[in-house]
């Protein structure tokens, strides 16, 4: 099951292939605009995207998605079949690009595979823009001091990171360092994510010895 976003204004079409992805047991929400899937985007793992709209046009859309949730599946459906569409599509950030009439059992084979790519349970480090994100979609900027924990953890999977190795990694002196300065650091890291998502972070104290990441976690 995913949660899809369908982005369609020719109003039959919409409720026919919402009506289908909903009988294969997706969570479907339907709109009709760029406004309105602007406001619903970042809940989607999988997207359905027209191309010509009237606010805005697909692409845009999905560019704009693909910002904000760069593991989303993304599946252009437009009746636009030149070649020179097509790549715009696919180079803007689509995974799939499907012509008008669309054959609904090849979108539903494209949606299983796409499904099982954005139902990985990995956070993302997005080093760019300095920000972390959950397996549902859900981010939150890092300071410098968080990015540094974070690529120490990334290049070290499934091992405990020294609080020495985190002191160093920041510049500081082992011998003159207060520890309790880090554990503040990570203190206020876990209750951002506690408080503005009601989310754990899988960052685990390892008692005297530093701290571990309880997921997999990627860099993109």
């Amino acid at each position: 099951m995913a949660k899809i976003v369908l982005l369609e204004d020719e109003s039959d079409l919409l409720q026919e292939t919402a009506a289908f992805l909903q009988s294969c047991g997706h969570v479907v929400t339907a709109v009709s605009s760029c406004a309105e899937f602007t406001a619903v985007m970042v809940t989607a793992d999988i997207a359905l995207i027209d191309i010509m709209l009237p606010d805005g046009n697909g692409f845009d859309m999905a560019a704009a998605l693909r910002r904000v949730k760069p593991r989303a599946g993304i599946i252009i459906l437009t009746a636009k079949n030149a070649t020179e569409d097509k790549l715009r599509g696919l180079y803007g950030g689509a995974d799939h690009y499907l012509t008008k009439p669309i054959k609904l059992l090849e979108l539903t084979a494209i949606i299983d595979s796409l499904g099982r790519r954005v139902g990985s349970s990995e956070w993302l480090l997005l080093a760019e823009s300095r920000r972390l994100q959950s397996p549902e979609g859900l981010e939150s900027e890092l300071t410098a001091s968080e990015m540094v924990i974070f690529q120490l953890l990334l290049n070290n999977p499934g091992q405990v990171i020294s609080r020495r190795q985190i002191v160093e990694a920041l510049g500081h002196s082992w011998v003159d360092y207060d520890l309790r300065r880090l554990d503040t650091l990570v203190s206020r890291l876990r209750r951002r994510w506690r408080e503005k998502y009601e989310v754990e972070l899988p960052l685990k104290t390892e008692h005297r010895d530093g701290y571990s990441f309880c997921a997999v976690l990627s860099e993109v």
